[in-house]
């Protein structure tokens, strides 16, 4: 019983008894069996974690913020990747929720009619996050991707740009950047001002795709004078072809991307951004599930609205 004890942490036993007892578990190899106590409880302390991308690089530092604060209670992140797929999205989700974890933390708002009906009907807290322009299931924790798309093109016009041409992926499902670029249009229409250019992509975002795209979009439109990318990625691409050719940057062409990628900075000249807030947004996500867990009745705030800023880095002019 005093084994059990130790090994479950639980009840009341010395520390010399607690460490003589992990000792002879270390030296044995031995590792409990938690589907065992999972019967018991029907859960597992594990914290199923589904996102659309591993090679993107926004979900490690969301995953970093998960695990900073997961690493300091009994709970495991367990991770999915869905492709952006919903009906990826169905499948990894259903067996996520098959082994019975603690919560959910999955990227987004937009889910099959399937999928929202599995989430609703899991009986454990759900955390959605990156996003805020929606209702959710349960709990939520992002930004406003209308606000940030409307925020850039309030800094672009005030720099007195006007001839805009836009890159970004194709958005049927990624639907954060297609609120940001509803956001960043809504106000461009207002100022009386189009996107003279656009180009959108699939496949993984990198800086060849952006210097690709970049050359093209001069090539057909060598008017432009702002190029507005819908990732940091392709933009660090587009600003390194720019820089190739003898463009003046910002004089001639202003730049500027989303998500504020920390690689980046090391780049000659740095990209104007907008940080997504991913180290906050995984950690605020994680702490709503393990305040859950441990006292499901107390109040706590379920719909989180962080606030990015935009960096103006060296290719955005500021009026």
């Amino acid at each position: 019983m005093t084994v059990s004890r130790v090994l479950r942490n639980r009840g009341d036993v010395s520390d010399a008894t607690r460490a003589r007892v992990l000792a002879a578990a270390k030296e044995l190899g031995y590792v409990p069996n938690k589907i065992a106590g999972a019967l018991a409880s029907n859960r597992v302390n594990l914290v199923a974690v589904i996102i659309p991308s591993l090679s993107n690089m926004v979900f490690p530092e969301v995953m970093t913020g998960i695990n900073q604060v997961l690493e300091d209670t009994e709970l495991q992140p367990v991770v999915g990747v869905t492709d952006y797929l919903p009906e990826k999205e169905e499948k990894v989700l259903y067996e996520m929720l098959s082994w019975r974890p603690s919560g959910v933390i999955i990227a987004g708002l937009e889910h099959s009619e399937a999928a929202r009906t599995m989430l609703d009907a899991a009986g454990i807290p759900v955390v959605e996050i990156m996003d805020t322009d929606g209702k959710p299931v349960d709990a939520m924790v992002g930004i406003s991707h209308r606000r940030a798309g409307r925020e850039m093109a309030q800094a672009i016009l005030k720099a007195g740009y006007r001839h805009i041409g836009f890159m970004g992926t194709k958005m049927p499902l990624d639907h954060r950047a297609r609120k940001r670029f509803e956001g960043f249009t809504e106000v461009l229409g207002k100022s009386g001002v189009e996107i003279e250019d656009r180009e959108f992509y699939s496949g993984g975002s990198a800086l060849a795709k952006g210097r690709e795209m970049t050359k093209a979009m001069l090539d057909r439109s060598p008017d432009l004078d702002f190029l507005y990318y819908s990732n940091d990625m392709i933009g660090a691409g587009g600003l390194l072809y720019l820089m190739d050719q003898g463009i003046d940057v910002p004089g001639q062409v202003g730049l500027a991307g989303f998500n504020g990628v920390e690689l980046l900075q090391g780049l000659p000249r740095q990209l104007a951004t907008m940080d997504a807030c991913r180290l906050e947004i995984g950690r605020k996500a994680a702490e709503i599930i393990a305040a859950r867990l441990e006292d499901p009745e107390q109040d706590l705030e379920s719909r989180v609205t962080l606030t990015p800023k935009i960096s103006y880095g060296d290719t955005l002019k500021r009026r």
